[in-house]
């Protein structure tokens, strides 16, 4: 004999928990784990911002076990970034590969015609945005030994110099050195001579070498020069001072009168089509990364200006920041035709 209430209950039951069998998804582990070592791309030479920013980020990653596989920086400077841009392109789909980056990522594409295997034109957009980290400032750097103390010394030495026979180096070719140096030539109604070195150490050491008269190097690229009292800054084209150390008593080039202000990406690419696992894992393990003191000390040292920054409002900041290079590229006549 069926007792159907007993039954009624039973199925009542396993009803229940075949509901929630469906609603609790399965746990299988982390969606993406890295299986080899990570090459980190550098689209710019040894010494630079990019350079220094990576090689010190990698150890830190694995002190803190962020990552079960090392991180290998590689620089591939060549065409002002375009050998890394095109590395990354190669490496389509590839989760084991990122690029660290700087504004090369938008000016050398206006600088120059650079072509995807399909023909196409090479643009950021080719690329898979993981984080914006940090946003790098610009500070103008004479020789310790100079007569320049002040911008406004500097200026009247560059109007009243012959055309041409002010130097200043800088980081590639068209790049956002260059850019600087246009807006202040535009600014003040003088000629530079722009010198242009593969990466931001070649630039500094030839500020100490006294082969240049001035340069703009980030804060990083620098420091250990100002530090050592062969350098001395001017003036930083950040929107303010930063407030850390000695850099907070470096005047804003809008404190000084002059309407000229530029920060540059620091942070972090995919290839082409990267795996959105991958990308998940990238977000979190940098997200942690920029909570440790030692990416604090890093801020600090090199006078960055902390800016976090992912997903759709990330892409959106990169639409702004693109079409801000290339307006200024446009005004100094850098772009290619």
């Amino acid at each position: 004999m069926v007792r159907w209430p007993l039954l009624r209950v039973a199925l009542s039951v396993s009803l229940t928990v075949l509901l929630v069998v469906i609603a609790v998804p399965v746990s299988s582990g982390p969606a993406f784990t890295p299986r080899r070592p990570i090459e980190w791309t550098i689209p710019a030479g040894t010494g630079g911002g990019a350079d220094q920013q990576a090689r010190f980020m990698a150890p830190v990653i694995a002190k803190h076990n962020l990552s079960p596989q090392p991180f290998i920086p590689v620089n591939r400077p060549a065409g002002a970034g375009a050998q890394a841009f095109l590395w990354m392109i190669d490496k389509s789909g590839d989760p084991h590969t990122i690029l660290i980056t700087l504004d090369n990522l938008f000016a050398t594409p206006q600088a120059q015609v650079i072509r995807r295997r399909d023909g196409g034109r090479f643009s950021w957009r080719d690329l898979t945005p993981i984080a914006r980290l940090l946003l790098d400032n610009f500070v103008l750097w004479v020789h310790a030994d100079s007569p320049w103390k002040t911008l406004a010394e500097f200026e009247r030495a560059a109007k009243a110099a012959p055309r041409g026979s002010v130097k200043m180096a800088g980081t590639g070719s068209k790049q956002e050195d260059e850019i600087i140096m246009v807006l202040l030539e535009q600014a003040w109604g003088v000629d530079f001579n722009y010198i242009p070195f593969a990466g931001g150490g070649a630039v500094a050491a030839a500020l100490v070498g006294k082969q240049v008269e001035f340069t703009v190097n980030n804060p990083l690229e620098a420091v250990g020069h100002w530090e050592g009292g062969r350098v001395r800054p001017l003036a930083i084209f950040a929107p303010e001072r930063v407030q850390f150390a000695q850099w907070k008593d470096i005047p804003t080039m809008k404190e000084l009168g002059l309407n000229i202000e530029y920060q540059m990406l620091r942070g972090v690419f995919g290839t082409a089509d990267m795996p959105r696992e991958a990308v998940a894992f990238y977000v979190d393990l940098f997200r942690k990364l920029m909570d440790t003191e030692e990416m604090a000390d890093f801020i600090q040292r090199g006078a960055f200006t902390k800016a976090f920054l992912t997903g759709p409002e990330f892409v959106r900041w990169l639409e702004a920041k693109d079409a801000s290079v290339r307006g200024l590229m446009q005004k100094g006549g850098l772009v290619a035709p």
